[in-house]
């Protein structure tokens, strides 16, 4: 199953096709400025049934009219053994049907993985390879790790992607402050999609969590999808502990002693229905046991 970290890596060059000059300047390689990109199709099926697809695919414009060339980004999770073979048909595929030169860029989560995917890779025999693939990878071995929010307002994409690539990160704190600052005064029509993004590349990392939090405090006067979802969550959570206490003052006051098990119980229920049976129970209840009968 794809993950949320692996469709986030990619989409963002569909959703900010310019990213690519940041992140080239950033990997040392000049491919001059971008007048013009074209998102084109990633399934690169042959006739036979077999089924390839690159994560994505951007047709890129220079001011040279000759200079175009084809963008195909890969996000990789992890070393994969069949993958420089896959990339290496995609290259020669594209290259055939479009007849642009074709660049690979892979971008990586994981430090291994990334410092993995950057070596060259030679097909053919050891006395003399037919082709070398050799991608383009930005991760976390090179990304910049932008903790200015002035920083992060010069390139909002850029700084998206470094703080994606940056998610697994022992420190993430000061990288998620930097961008919920700088997004406090940006459009909110242009830090919804990029507060969606990171949600989204974050995945299950524990920055995750942290991300969700500043966004709920720092951002709380947005309406995107997710910060809607925080406060939903939030409203949920408190009914929940309201209940908790409800149960809990019940049995208090009708003298029922309960055990450690059963406090924890109640209090780290989080289901409202089931703590209103609950306090029904314990208003008739001979024992704190009893307001758990058939659950």
């Amino acid at each position: 199953m794809v993950s949320s970290p692996h469709e986030a890596m990619h989409r963002i060059f569909q959703d900010y096709p310019g990213l690519f000059s940041g992140v080239s300047e950033v990997l040392g390689v000049d491919f001059g400025p971008l007048v013009g990109v074209t998102i084109l199709p990633t399934d690169l099926t042959e006739a036979r049934p077999v089924e390839r697809r690159v994560d994505t695919l951007l047709r890129v414009e220079t001011e040279d009219a000759d200079a175009s060339y084809l963008l195909a980004i890969e996000a990789q999770g992890k070393k994969d053994l069949a993958k420089p073979a896959s990339w290496a048909y995609y290259l020669s595929y594209l290259h055939t049907k479009y007849r642009l030169p074709p660049v690979l860029l892979v971008v990586c989560q994981d430090r291994a993985t990334a410092e993995w995917a950057a070596r060259p890779v030679d097909i053919g025999p050891p006395q003399w390879a037919a082709l070398t693939l050799r991608p383009l990878v930005a991760g976390p071995h090179n990304m910049p790790v932008i903790t200015d929010a002035a920083e992060v307002r010069k390139d909002l994409a850029l700084a998206t992607l470094s703080l994606i690539t940056h998610g697994a990160d022992r420190d993430p704190d000061v990288i998620l402050k930097a961008m919920t600052t700088a997004l406090r005064e940006t459009p909110e029509d242009i830090t919804n999609p990029i507060v969606e993004l990171i949600s989204q590349g974050l995945g299950n990392l524990p920055a995750a969590a942290l991300w969700r939090k500043l966004v709920a405090v720092d951002l709380s006067f947005y309406k995107s999808p997710i910060s809607e979802e925080l406060r939903d969550e939030g409203l949920a959570k408190g009914r929940a502990q309201q209940g908790a206490r409800s149960v809990l003052r019940v049995l208090e006051v009708r003298g029922i002693p309960f055990s450690d098990e059963t406090l924890e119980r109640i209090t780290g229920c989080d289901d409202v229905d089931l703590l209103e049976r609950w306090m029904d129970r314990a208003i008739t209840a001979s024992s704190a046991e009893e307001i758990f009968a058939g659950e």
